[in-house]
């Protein structure tokens, strides 16, 4: 293999396995916060206590995305560094504002609302948890800024072979950070209502503090219903933008390889792309025309001729992208949202009745659906960057142009070997620590919310 590719799957498994731990940050918190409000408004014990069971997930979930966090960074300036070189001056700029105000306000009040239990009056701390909770999404806001510039470039100038940035405003006003932004948080409250939802259902389960769980469950309903209405709303949207800036991704996400009017979405189809053809489909016409322009007899732009469009523009090249890996990602992430909002709704229905405590196939179901918001989000990430392919920088810098001349592939695989031992190891502590918690549940809590020391003891 070539340093190109081992360096792409390299980042692809480092960036995929910290995503499993960065949307469950952004919707974890705001549930915490929440809860706590919660406590404060009412006074009810049974907040409290869920505000720190589901406060002590939250914290083990932070520490790991933290860690696997700081391994990103290395990736530009070694695998990547004649990517660093070009758009340095841009990327970096909402990178370093993420560090310096987002990450420190979030891991400074973190810190006081680990330890300030008992110590600040009960405004000031969930004051903190909601900085925490804020400055977490606010976080998201500035790498998606960065990411954006990679998908929709605005406000720079290619200046000595290097894009220099001329327009901070515009990096902020990118239409493109304005459907992911709001797209990423909701996916991120999906996943935190998700898992909230499938652990009270464990509990549900076993008839274990069931009133204290009911509250977390209800909650947890209704944040899901409403998000994952959100997600398909604005990803909707977002796909009808992309339609316009990235025509060859959402012509991929759909294998649709000729234009045509009334544009069928295609179920399933045996993609062949060596013949730049689908060899079978099942499709239902019409849709993925109204999924483009809200008509469903509207002209969509085919692989072929965006491929054509695009040599015209750029010189003589292959722009299509693996066509199966978008059309796979873009369908994992359909289907999993469809039936987790018939899932939440079902589940709110029972739960209005105050009969899901007894419907113990549903709970069994919500309890061993956790993993699919975290598919679907590895897959909606799958799909943006595949989708961009042969682009690092869409339009101005290839894949091939970014990688470092000076790494060898040897040292990659040998890099590489170490990542997935280690996130290996890191995965089955974080899972065996979260898992001890949640069967214990909030009985192994401290009594008054702290321990000698006042945070959460062991």
């Amino acid at each position: 293999m070539d340093s190109v590719l081992l360096a792409r799957w390299q980042f692809a498994l480092t960036s995929s396995y910290h995503f499993l731990f960065v949307p469950l940050t952004l919707g974890l918190s705001l549930i915490v916060a929440f809860l706590e409000t919660r406590w404060v408004q009412t006074g009810e014990e049974k907040f409290r206590t869920m505000t720190r069971f589901w406060g002590g997930l939250f914290v083990i979930n932070f520490a790991m995305g933290v860690m696997t966090g700081i391994v990103q960074e290395f990736h530009f300036g070694m695998n990547w560094s004649e990517y660093s070189r070009f758009v340095g001056d841009i990327f970096g700029a909402p990178l370093a504002i993420e560090a310096l105000s987002a990450f420190f306000l979030e891991s400074v009040f973190l810190g006081l609302w680990i330890f300030g239990w008992d110590k600040l009056s009960p405004r000031l701390h969930l004051l903190s948890i909601w900085v925490v909770a804020l400055a977490g999404n606010i976080s998201a806001f500035w790498i998606l800024v960065a990411n954006s510039f990679m998908q929709e470039p605005v406000g720079f100038v290619v200046r000595n072979g290097r894009a220099e940035m001329t327009d901070f405003a515009a990096l902020l006003a990118n239409p493109h950070v304005w459907y992911q932004f709001p797209h990423t948080v909701a996916a991120g409250l999906v996943t935190g209502a998700v898992f909230v939802a499938a652990v009270s259902a464990y509990h549900y389960l076993r008839q274990r503090e069931a009133e204290h769980f009911r509250a977390s469950m209800r909650i947890s309903l209704g944040v899901g219903i409403i998000s994952l209405l959100l997600v398909m709303g604005v990803g909707h949207v977002h796909g009808q933008h992309l339609g316009k800036t990235q025509p060859m991704k959402m012509a991929a996400a759909n294998a649709l390889w000729e234009g045509q009017a009334r544009a069928p979405f295609n179920l399933m189809a045996m993609i062949n792309q060596a013949e730049n053809r689908n060899d079978f489909a099942l499709a239902v016409p019409g849709v993925e025309s109204f999924m483009m322009s809200n008509d469903f007899n509207a002209w969509v732009e085919g692989i072929n001729e965006v491929q054509n469009e695009m040599e015209q523009r750029f010189g003589p090249g292959n722009y299509i992208p693996p066509v199966a890996i978008v059309f796979t990602s873009f369908r994992i992430m359909l289907a999993i949202g469809g039936w987790l909002l018939l899932l939440f709704l079902v589940a709110a229905y029972y739960e209005w009745r105050g009969i899901l405590i007894s419907k113990t196939n549903m709970l069994k179901i919500m309890q061993y659906s956790w993993p699919l918001p975290f598919a679907a989000n590895i897959a909606g990430w799958a799909m943006a960057e595949t989708g961009r392919q042969p682009w690092l920088v869409y339009g101005l810098q290839r894949v091939e142009h970014g990688i470092s001349q000076a790494v060898a592939p040897s040292e990659i695989v040998f890099t590489m070997a170490g990542f997935v031992l280690i996130y290996s190891l890191l995965i089955v502590i974080t899972a065996a620590l979260m898992l001890r918690m949640i069967k214990r549940g909030p009985e192994s809590l401290p009594l008054h919310g702290e321990d000698q020391e006042g945070g959460y003891g062991a």
